[in-house]
């Protein structure tokens, strides 16, 4: 459908956007549309240190088109625009498309030109009216660092989750299976949940492998969730977390993670089933060492700090040992990898 527009300008083609990528931002001169191919792109409208989160559009919709009809704007985007998967889009220049609208019957083009206007117009008013996920602080008045998803949205979907695959999940050989539809008519018609930030906690679930995706198009998908009580857990520690102190929160570095990782990669291969185990640890200390990480046993600190393991047991020859407890590493484990990937998509919308 856009192949005899991509061949009017140079500037009209396929282009592929890298998960994270910004196709435009607001306020920019605008001369392009776009149709999306494959993936999804998210919407969103800067504000103060922040940003408002505006809609996700899917394979088959069309992107960047108000700006054509945009008068008033100067041809500038009235939001900004970034790839949320990896994605395909279709680039169509404003003259490309131009002609193709003068081409069509006079009646025609003045149907598409009323309701333009009457789209930007409810936009508009749809934008003062967004709430914004920066905090403000009542005390003084100003506002708060910016979060994409807050732990209190991320307790809310979790546990609009779980409730939902329990009450309309059904068995599946791999776990459990849930319409998409289904889990947006709970989370977006009844709690008023943003799709943007659902779309992006499934996409995160679907990284640390713990659901599949299945996108159809059309808006139609279906979610299978491996273990659907390891959504439970996650949910249960997150609502809890929020009413403990800071010192007493699940905080592990970046490095004590990987260590960790490699550490149960070990455990599984020995010895899965136990609830504590010594294990040598000269072993991962070299594959660091081979692998220019800076990664110690001092990095173990925070796993100590918390009793997923003991301080480690240097002996005569250099042997260190490490007393694990397994059971709460197993349950740790998997918190300390979703809270990484929640703080690094954090970052990432908040650098846009």
């Amino acid at each position: 459908m856009a192949t005899p527009a991509a061949s009017a300008n140079s500037k009209s083609g396929l282009r592929k956007l890298a998960p994270a990528e910004v196709l435009f931002n607001d306020g920019e001169p605008a001369d392009s549309l776009f149709i999306i191919q494959k993936g999804q792109l998210r919407l969103y409208k800067p504000k103060g240190r922040g940003f408002v989160e505006i809609a996700v559009l899917r394979t088959g919709e069309v992107i960047g088109e108000m700006a054509f009809f945009d008068d008033d704007g100067g041809g500038r985007r009235s939001c900004s625009a970034a790839a949320m998967t990896s994605s395909e889009i279709i680039e169509i220049s404003f003259t490309a498309f131009a002609k193709t609208m003068s081409s069509l019957n006079p009646w025609f083009k003045t149907i598409i030109n009323t309701l333009a206007n009457r789209l930007r117009k409810t936009n508009a008013r749809v934008k003062e009216l967004e709430s914004n996920s920066v905090a403000i602080d009542y005390g003084t008045g100003k506002q708060g660092e910016y979060e994409f998803m807050k732990p209190l949205e991320l307790v809310k979907m979790l546990g609009a989750f779980f409730l939902v695959l329990k009450a309309h999940g059904k068995t599946h050989p791999m776990g459990t299976i849930l319409d998409k539809k289904t889990l947006l008519f709970y989370t977006s018609d009844i709690f008023s949940l943003l799709e943007v930030k659902l779309d992006s906690l499934l996409l995160l679930l679907q990284q640390l492998e713990h659901v599949l995706i299945d996108d159809k198009g059309d808006g139609e998908a279906t979610i299978l969730v491996k273990n659907i009580e390891m959504i439970r857990h996650i949910f249960l520690h997150l609502n809890t977390e929020r009413f403990l102190e800071e010192g007493k929160k699940l905080k592990v570095s970046s490095q004590c993670e990987m260590f960790l990782e490699k550490i149960s990669e070990h455990i599984k291969k020995v010895n899965p089933n136990v609830e504590a185990i010594e294990i040598v640890i000269n072993p991962i200390l070299k594959f660091f060492e081979e692998r220019s990480m800076k990664i110690g046993i001092a990095n173990l600190a925070d796993a100590q700090n918390y009793g997923i393991c003991a301080e480690p047991l240097v002996d005569d020859t250099g042997t260190v040992r490490l007393q694990i407890d397994v059971e709460k590493l197993n349950k740790s484990l998997p918190i300390i990898k979703f809270n990484s990937m929640m703080k690094k998509a954090n970052q990432e919308k908040t650098n846009y």
